[in-house]
């Protein structure tokens, strides 16, 4: 009997069974009640009471050695059926695509994200406003174009409410309750009554920046204007400033930057100047500080505000503003980011 116990370890040691049928027909042929271990206990009787020690001992461990060797065989096929039958229940009936952030969410951020490294703080206002805090607290004067409804939105119940032109609004509000230092950027979305085409939009967006303090000069705007062309554009990008007027700023004026296209050697986008506009800037002026509670003789700060369109377009050469609103998959696709 031991010869046979020895034959079955060797043989169970070695079992492969290559699906579950194979697997249960083992089972059948070592373990069921007619399998050849059985056999072996059923047998045990006959052995000789003075090895009846040692062959209980024997077909003992070669039952637990066939029991785990079928169940180990066992475990791997529902493993592999597991993964074969898995089924994913959240999963969409067909594939889709991941999106992405809107393009003009994508250069807000990195713009807002330049400027944070400067120590700006994000400040936000109504969409919704007054005159005061949009017009007269900025300096316009009550005959100024802005201020006529072919240019602005009015509440024509109240002459008074409008939907904000220019983020220059929050500023104003800012400055009414904070005393400085004031170091803040406002983004925001601004209505202007335009005809719709693909160079206007009676909506867009704008990020404006203002800083005011003691003894802020126009040297603290130019340097804060180049470090943000250079973080936003690259570091060979130059600048230049152009005198230009704004009711809210004295002196103002207008920046360009060089054409990222063509390096400033000339293109077709750059009109061959070389340069191309971005954004309008100054010192803030005095009238306005006083205007908003903060004495002009004591503090003086800069004003920036540009066009988040603006940029995009300068950024990936986008033809028609209208594709920003219009929400075309296919347009959005193209700003997904590269695996």
């Amino acid at each position: 009997m031991l010869e046979k116990i020895n034959n079955l370890k060797e043989q169970i040691s070695s079992l492969q069974a290559a699906n579950a049928d194979a697997l249960e027909a083992l089972r059948i042929k070592y373990l069921s009640k007619k399998g050849e271990i059985t056999s072996l206990f059923n047998d045990f009787r006959n052995v000789p009471n003075e090895q009846k020690k040692e062959i209980g001992q024997k077909l003992n461990e070669l039952k637990n050695l066939a029991t785990e060797k079928i169940n180990s065989l066992k475990e791997i096929f529902e493993d592999k059926n597991d993964d074969a039958n898995a089924i994913d229940l959240t999963r969409s009936a067909a594939p889709y695509s991941v999106g992405t952030r809107h393009p003009l969410s994508l250069v807000k951020n990195e713009i807002v994200e330049i400027f944070s490294r400067l120590g700006f703080t994000i400040a936000e206002g109504p969409e919704v406003e007054d005159d005061w805090h949009v017009f007269s607290s900025l300096n316009f004067a009550e005959d100024h174009p802005a201020r006529d409804m072919q240019d602005t939105f009015f509440i024509q119940s109240n002459p008074d409410i409008l939907l904000r032109t220019h983020t220059s609004s929050v500023q104003s509000r800012v400055m009414e309750c904070t005393q400085p230092p004031i170091r803040i950027i406002c983004p925001g979305r601004v209505y202007r009554n335009e005809a719709i085409s693909y160079r206007a939009h009676c909506f867009f967006h704008q990020l404006e920046a203002l800083y005011v303090d003691k003894n802020v000069s126009f040297a603290d705007l130019k340097q804060t204007l180049l470090y943000f062309a250079r973080e936003l554009f690259g570091q060979d990008t130059k600048i230049r400033l152009r005198p230009s007027y704004f009711p809210f700023t004295e002196p103002s004026a207008e920046m360009d930057i060089s054409c990222n296209l063509c390096g400033g050697k000339g293109c077709n986008f750059c009109k061959h100047t070389g340069w191309v506009e971005i954004l309008g800037c100054g010192m803030v002026d005095p009238n306005v500080l006083d205007s908003c509670g903060i004495d002009s003789k004591e503090y003086s700060g800069f004003a920036l505000g540009m066009g988040i369109e603006r940029i995009t377009n300068l950024k990936y050469q986008v033809k028609d503003l209208r594709m920003f609103s219009e929400n075309d998959v296919r347009f959005l696709e193209e700003f997904k980011p590269a695996h």
